[in-house]
């Protein structure tokens, strides 16, 4: 967990302030992804709020149960890192099969594919 706190914390409140950010449209059209404003692209978007969403509370949720000593805590965060995964596998997917590449987006979504896969890993050997 001493590695893994940092990437929890960077990656949950990262996604909390991200949709809120989204929210209230803070994001320039200029930093947006190609075709932002289109309300199909917009629909997409809005369709990963409830997995992020799901990503920052187990995420969060799993940190607190850490600090309480509990056990449980692994499951939480296993259950945080794949969502994880699972968030930046459709982002890259969608823009890899519309063919558009932008790094900014690109190395957000391949953080959230990369850095779970190591923990993943720990969290199941560590069970066994």
């Amino acid at each position: 967990m001493k590695y893994l706190k940092p990437f929890f914390l960077v990656t949950d409140i990262g996604f909390i302030i991200y949709w809120i950010i989204t929210y209230f449209e803070l994001i320039p059209k200029s930093a947006a992804f190609k075709d932002y404003d289109n309300p199909i692209v917009m629909a997409w978007n809005l369709s990963f709020f409830p997995l992020d969403i799901l990503v920052s509370f187990t995420g969060l949720f799993s940190l607190y149960l850490y600090k309480l000593h509990r056990e449980s805590w692994q499951n939480y965060a296993l259950i945080s890192l794949v969502l994880t995964f699972c968030s930046g596998l459709q982002a890259i997917a969608y823009w890899a099969f519309i063919k558009d590449f932008d790094l900014t987006w690109w190395a957000f979504n391949l953080y959230l594919m990369v850095y779970p896969l190591l923990f993943i890993k720990l969290l199941i050997n560590n069970r066994g």
